[in-house]
Parts: structure tokens; C-alpha cells; sequence
């Protein structure tokens, strides 16, 4: 009967392919913090998600400011003398050079020291290598260039802690050199005069996560201290610092949290020119009103600005951030530098356009390239990316300044390690990697490294070159690893869920508790909650593939609403109609009125519509033999069972006319047809089917019981 039913073909997704992973709630916990501290059990859930669940702890982490910093010159135990070697050039007039990286945290930590060391009166100028032709890091050519310059001391910032060979050749010709640096610690350290790293002092450090632009801004503010020219001088470092932490996605914790609390206040009225003329064209005011933006792009380099009382991390990492590393990416970084020295507003305005219509080029070539690499691997590795578990997409003539951000689009989209290339000439490749929590990275480059020419990285990301005749090996390789330490379990994407909040609990109130938990970020991340079976009333596609949307939640009897914005979420329209959502709070301030929306990063079937799923996966794990019944619905007869089809179990519902009705756990999506070549894709949660559903598992479900 349904021994040997037609073989439908998968149905494709239509929710998002997503982990969910929810925070254990500490009912009794939250409910103990929050009378201490007069926050809802809600807020207090989440303090106890990040690690904090005593009163005194919540006011450490909620106010740093009363936190007793140790002097970073007894934590860095360098930092002493670069302080001396510094003061010794600027009173000799010594020249002095810093190697910085063409990325944010790399620019802004250039500009903080350049800015800085003139103020005080050093000679002072900079180089940062090519991206197209050199690579990251200082390296021998800039090293002879600054000798042949007259340059006497070298400053590597966001650099250096592994360019051995380049601060050897430095001090085989004599110059002084001091890195300052935040990356892994090699094996062998450069024989540099001074190493400032957060890597080398106690993991129990508040220094220890700052980035490149952190040990810059230590390195400025001690030396400024030293020579008593402090006046002046810590509001516009400590703008510089606030960009370039975000920016790097540095943990928000230790100092880090507290300067960038201060910074994200000093921003919206830095002195700085560059601050300002880049704020203004990415539009970015916290005061929020439409008529304020529009002004404030009307606006002359000369017009007084709308400014808010804070900014936000995520005005810098998605509005500010981006539009620096775009020239990074595919401009020249001088751009970037002349930015955020200048003290000419207006070129402080040409320069923030340049970055602006950067970032317009780097998005158009970022949706081209996804768009490209997503059809690849649609047509060459769909079918076997449970069997790989890793993609290798490398293709001709796509930026390798942008590609980076690709990847993480593609593991976004697929839910496994990417590792995306393109040719540099016939004979090599240059790509990036990105990666899902179960993959490790740096460890996947280095089980390949007799393929590869140069590579570096972490668990999260990493870069590597490789000959082109490699490349089929390297997948292999590649593919050889992901099987090792992924199951197919890991191949959705994770989404870490801090509380359930019914749509009753979310208020103003609510969302001014959450602003104390900011600045938010690495280690300190943006709240998310869910919502069980919320109704979706109405929805449309806006903008460029984004789903608007009007959720409901009914509760005693009374309804409440929320508008919400389901980013570049094309391929998921239109929604079912009954939801479990996960989202952040947003606010919206539109023509002087505020309320509060939703961001929705995952969305599944409603718990109530999923149970015959999950009924589904029960029966297959434990069922003694196969699963095969008939039944009657609505006076026809039917005859359904549990198979397996690609290692997965599948409900397979069988009419007279022959017609087959397939589901498989986690999809919304199912087939109906009486042949593979007739199936049709249909929307499970529809009533007509999920009734059918409902008999067949309740048919099987007698049988298991009896068997």
C-alpha cells in the first residue's frame, strides 16, 4: 500500500532554517534580584543570562563608573617604556612613523596617535600596507621606507605581534620600535623595544578585551599624564576609542564598557570635526523624528546640528562603523585618517561623503556577489550539504575587500562554515572565512595548512591564500574536517533567546529597564525574547526584500498589537499565519510620537501547530517496527505511516485518488502529489491540512501505544 510510495522531492524552506536556544529561566532568582534592585523578573532574567545574580554584582555591571581601575602602567608591563621612548623622540624632535590596518579599529587607533602625538608635539606620520597588494600588517618594505625617511621609532598599532621578520629588519637598522597590538600571541615574539598587547597581561585584567584602538588610547592618555598635557586632549581619544571598539566588535565589558558609556555620550558633541560631518551623513540622530533627519541631510557643513544625548552601539556598528571600513575595504584609507585628524570642517565633509558613497558601492558589490554566490551554490551544492557540511565557493572577479561579509551572509542563509574565494591572477586565491559555533576556524586553516600559502584568523573568522591546482583538495580537506566536529544537528544557524515577554509585559517602562543594561554588544549582547502563537493580521514586502508586519497577541480576552521588521526576509513571505517569535525591542520615533516595535530575528511554527512534528520524531526514535495505519476523516478513508527519507522520518498520508500528503519535522513546508514530477508545495499550517495531520497522528499515535 505504502510500502513503496512515490520519492517527493524535499520541500524547500519557507521559516527560517534556525537553532533556538533558550536561556534556563531562574524564576526564583530573577524574582530575588528583582525586588532587590526594583527591576521586572524580566530584566532580571537577563542580568542573570550574562553571568551577574547578586545585588552588588548588578551594580558594578549597571554602574562601571564605580568601579576602582588598577593603573595601566602596572597591568601592561611595557608600557612604562614606551611611555619614556615616546617622550624621548618628542624631546629630541625624533621623527616618528605608525604602521596602522586598513580596518576600522586599525584607522581609528591611527588617527587617535596621530591626533594625540602632534598635540604634543611630536613629528609624527603614518603608513598602512596595501589590501590589494600587501596584505595585513607592517612588513619589510614599509619598514625600509620609514629608515629611508629618517623615521627613528616605529609604532605598529592593531598590528605587529606576529611581523617577526619586519621588526627584526627595523632593528637590524636601527630603529626603536614599540607594537601595540590586540591579536593571539605567536610562539615567538618580534624583538621589538616594547609589546603592549592585552593578550600578554592576567585573563582577570579589566584591560584584557580592548582592542587595537583600546591599547592606543591607554598608550595616548598615560603618555599625555606623564608630560601633564591631558587638557584637551581625552574627549576627542575617547570618540576615536568609542568607534573603533564598536566597530572591531570588541566585548563590551571591563573598561571597554565603561569608556564606551562615556564615549557614546561625548560622540553626538565631539569637537571633532570628522565625528560630526560623518554622523551627519549617515543620518544617524538618536533624537529620532522624521523632520529632524531630513534636516539634518539638508542641512550646510555649517548648520547646528539636532544632536541626541547618546548614541547607541548600534548607531556606530550598522550606520557609522560601516561606512569606515567601507573605504578599508575598497578605498584608500587615507580617506579614512584625513576624517578624523582634520580640523577643517569642510574637508572633514568631502571626506565623510567619500566614506559614504564607499559604503554605497561596497553594498551594491556585497548583493551582487551574494546574489552570484548563492546561485552557485544552489546549483552545485545544495544536494550535498549535509554530506560536506562546509561550503567552498570560490569564483572570478569578486572583491576580495567585500567577500568577508558574503560569508556571513551565506552561513546566515545556509546554517554551515563558509569559506568564500576569488582569483588573484590564474595561479592563486584569496579568500575569507566565516563560521558557525561548532567550527572552529583557524583550526580548520591550520588541519589544511600544506595547501594553503598564508592564512590566520580565530574560531569565529579567519583569511587564507592557496595555488589554484589546491582547490579541490582543500574542499576535500575542508569537508574531511566539518565531519569530524559537526553533527546535523549543528547545521542551523544558533539564536540564543534570553526570556519569553507576552505581548501584555512589553511597555515603555519595560524598555527604559533594558537601556540601563546598555552599551550592548560582544559579551553583553542585545536582549532577545519570545513570544508564543502570535496571530499575524497583516503583512507586506517593503524596501529592498523586507517584510513589514502587524502581530497580534490575545490575552484574558484582550488584544495586543505590535508592529514588527523582519529584515531582508524575502524568501520567507508571506508568514504563516500563527507564529512563536523571537525579536529585540526597538523604538520608533516617527513625527514626534514614540512607540516601541520589533525586530524579528526567527520566527517557527507555533508551538501549538508543532506537536504532531515533534509527536513525529518521538515515534521514530521509539517505535519498535515500522509505523503503518489506516483511518477515516470527514467519511474518507486514508492509509499513513513514518518513513525515513535521508536519514530524516516522514509522515506520508495516502487518499484513494492515490494522492501522497508528505511532512518532515522543522518544516512548514509540505508536498502533495501522486508522483515526483506532479508534487506540489503546500502550506502545512492551513486548516484543511493540519486537520489530516491531526488524525493520522492521532491513528499512529493508538498504534505505537498497542505496539
Amino acid at each position: 500500500m505504502l510500502d513503496r510510495p512515490p520519492q517527493l522531492s524535499k520541500p524547500s524552506r519557507r521559516l527560517p532554517n534556525q537553532r533556538w536556544q533558550i536561556h534556563l529561566q531562574k524564576t526564583e532568582l530573577a524574582q530575588k534580584l528583582a525586588d532587590a534592585t526594583n527591576f521586572s523578573p524580566i530584566v532580571s532574567q537577563l542580568l542573570i543570562n550574562r553571568g551577574i545574580e547578586t545585588p552588588e554584582q548588578a551594580q558594578a555591571f549597571l554602574e562601571p563608573e564605580t568601579l576602582n581601575l588598577p593603573s595601566p602602567l602596572t597591568e601592561f608591563p611595557d608600557l612604562t617604556v614606551s611611555v619614556e621612548l615616546l617622550q624621548e623622540a618628542i624631546a629630541s624632535q625624533s621623527k616618528i612613523a605608525i604602521c596602522g590596518d586598513y580596518d576600522a579599529d586599525g584607522m581609528t587607533s591611527t588617527a587617535l596617535l596621530l591626533r594625540s602625538l602632534r598635540s604634543l608635539g611630536a613629528q609624527v606620520d603614518y603608513a598602512i600596507p596595501s589590501r590589494m597588494h600587501e596584505g595585513y600588517g607592517i612588513n619589510k618594505r614599509i619598514v625600509e621606507e620609514f629608515h629611508s625617511e629618517g623615521v627613528k621609532l616605529i609604532l605598529t598599532v592593531d598590528n605587529g605581534i606576529s611581523a617577526f621578520e619586519p621588526i627584526a629588519r627595523a632593528k637590524e637598522l636601527g630603529l626603536k620600535v614599540i607594537i601595540t597590538d590586540h591579536h593571539d600571541i605567536p610562539q615567538k615574539l618580534p624583538p621589538a623595544d616594547a609589546i603592549l598587547n592585552p593578550k600578554l597581561i592576567a585573563e582577570s585584567s579589566p584591560y584584557r578585551g580592548v582592542a587595537g584602538v583600546g591599547v592606543a588610547y591607554i598608550l595616548a592618555v598615560s603618555l599625555a599624564q606623564k608630560l601633564d598635557k591631558t587638557k584637551g586632549l581625552i574627549q576627542p581619544m575617547l570618540a576615536l576609542f568609542t568607534l573603533g571598539t564598536i566597530a572591531d566588535l570588541a566585548p563590551l565589558s571591563g573598561v571597554n564598557r565603561r569608556w564606551v558609556k562615556r564615549g557614546l555620550k561625548l560622540l553626538p558633541k565631539s569637537q571633532l570635526p570628522g565625528v560630526q560631518a560623518l554622523i551627519q551623513v549617515a543620518g544617524v540622530q538618536a533624537t529620532g523624528t522624521e523632520e529632524q533627519r531630513k534636516n539634518v541631510l539638508l542641512s550646510t557643513p555649517h548648520s547646528p546640528l539636532p544632536t541626541p544625548k547618546s548614541l547607541k552601539p548600534e548607531d556606530i556598528g550598522f550606520r557609522l562603523g560601516p561606512r569606515i571600513n567601507a573605504v578599508g575595504r575598497i578605498g584608500d584609507p587615507l580617506t579614512v585618517i584625513e576624517l578624523l585628524t582634520t580640523d577643517d570642517e569642510g574637508i572633514a565633509l568631502e571626506r565623510a561623503m567619500q566614506c559614504e558613497q564607499a559604503n554605497t558601492s561596497r553594498q551594491q558589490m556585497c548583493e551582487e556577489i551574494e546574489q552570484q554566490a548563492i546561485a552557485y551554490v544552489e546549483s552545485q551544492f545544495l544536494s550535498t550539504l549535509q554530506q560536506d557540511r562546509v561550503l567552498v565557493v570560490v569564483q572570478p572577479g569578486w572583491h576580495h575587500g567585500v567577500i568577508g561579509i558574503v560569508a556571513s551572509r551565506l552561513v546566515e542563509r545556509y546554517g554551515v562554515p563558509v569559506f568564500i574565494g576569488t582569483y588573484e591572477d590564474e595561479e592563486h586565491i584569496r579568500g575569507s572565512a566565516r563560521s558557525i559555533p561548532e567550527f572552529h576556524v583557524f583550526e580548520a586553516l591550520e588541519y589544511c595548512h600544506d595547501l594553503l600559502g598564508k592564512y590566520g584568523g580565530h574560531k569565529a573568522a579567519g583569511g587564507f591564500s592557496l595555488p589554484t591546482q589546491n582547490l579541490q583538495v582543500l574542499r576535500s580537506r575542508l569537508c574531511e574536517f566539518a565531519n569530524q566536529c559537526l553533527q546535523l544537528q549543528h547545521l542551523k544557524p544558533l539564536l540564543q533567546i534570553d526570556a519569553q515577554a507576552n505581548f501584555n509585559q512589553i511597555n515603555q517602562e519595560l524598555y527604559q529597564q533594558l537601556n540601563t543594561l546598555h552599551p550592548c554588544g560582544i559579551d553583553n549582547p542585545d536582549p532577545i525574547f519570545w513570544t508564543p502563537n502570535v496571530q499575524v493580521v497583516e503583512q507586506q514586502i517593503v524596501g529592498k526584500g523586507h517584510i513589514k508586519v502587524t502581530l497580534s497577541q490575545t490575552i484574558n480576552a484582550q488584544q495586543y498589537q505590535f508592529k514588527a521588521i523582519a529584515w531582508r526576509w524575502r524568501d520567507y513571505y508571506p508568514l504563516p499565519p500563527r507564529l512563536d517569535i523571537a525579536y529585540k525591542l526597538r523604538e520608533n520615533n516617527f513625527n514626534g510620537n514614540t512607540s516601541l516595535e520589533l525586530e524579528l530575528l526567527g520566527v517557527r511554527l507555533a508551538q501549538k501547530q508543532l506537536e504532531p512534528l515533534n509527536q513525529l520524531q518521538l515515534f521514530y526514535s521509539h517505535s519498535p517496527k515500522p509505523l503503518r495505519t489506516t483511518f477515516k476523516h470527514n467519511q474518507r478513508q486514508y492509509t499513513c505511516g513514518v518513513y525515513e527519507n535521508n536519514s530524516l522520518p516522514e509522515l506520508r498520508i495516502k487518499n484513494s485518488d492515490g494522492k501522497v500528503l508528505v511532512m518532515q519535522p522543522g518544516s512548514t513546508i509540505g508536498l502533495l502529489g501522486t508522483s515526483r514530477e506532479d508534487a506540489l508545495e503546500i502550506d502545512l499550517s492551513l486548516p484543511q491540512y493540519d486537520s489530516i495531520i491531526q488524525a493520522a497522528m492521532q491513528a499512529l499515535s493508538v498504534l505505537n501505544v498497542e505496539s
